[in-house]
């Protein structure tokens, strides 16, 4: 089944949602970070919804494609090309992001799907398919990748039934984030 909808570039009234898609596709990594990350007084929604608003950035309103239904936004793709010679990995990066860094890096020359998330409530109604295609139309003739974790069968079916397979896996490393998962998978297409 699938619900009228359409896609639109993100704008600053999105962040709060932003950060909720964000959180959702991250599996509650995001929150955990964000909770981190807040000073006294802060709520980790208030970070992530501050890191939605910045003007630069991997996760930023200007870097969201939103899905729209009824005057909504209910799902986003956030995306980007890996290059062909992929940066080292950062001495001081935290341990827990070596993974996601590794096998990010063995995706060189793919258009990386960082983020593509659809709130609980509109799910199975095509959204994620018709966010998928136009992660295709970034792409732009590259292959696409994306990393998600062993703990999560619906995302990976989605991937799957549009021709992503596995290419790798790395252990998680929690560092006191709260997951079922163990290992986090690489899908690439192509």
């Amino acid at each position: 089944m699938s619900i009228p909808f359409h896609l639109r570039p993100g704008r600053p009234e999105d962040a709060d949602r932003l950060a909720q898609l964000v959180n959702y596709a991250g599996e509650g990594l995001p929150h955990y970070l964000w909770q981190q990350m807040a000073k006294p007084g802060e709520t980790p929604w208030e970070i992530g919804r501050q890191r939605a608003l910045r003007d630069q950035g991997s996760f930023s309103y200007r870097n969201a494609t939103i899905a729209e239904v009824a005057g909504k936004p209910v799902g986003c793709l956030i995306g980007y090309a890996i290059a062909a010679q992929p940066d080292q990995i950062p001495a001081d990066l935290p341990a827990m992001f070596v993974p996601l860094q590794e096998l990010e890096n063995l995706a060189p020359k793919t258009w990386y799907v960082n983020v593509l998330a659809v709130m609980p409530s509109d799910r199975n109604q095509g959204l994620g398919t018709a966010l998928l295609r136009h992660a295709v139309e970034k792409a732009a003739g590259s292959g696409l990748s994306v990393i998600v974790s062993n703990a999560n069968p619906g995302a990976r079916r989605l991937y799957e039934r549009h021709d992503y397979r596995e290419r790798s896996r790395r252990p998680m490393l929690k560092d006191g984030w709260d997951h079922s998962g163990d290992a986090w998978v690489l899908l690439c297409t192509g």
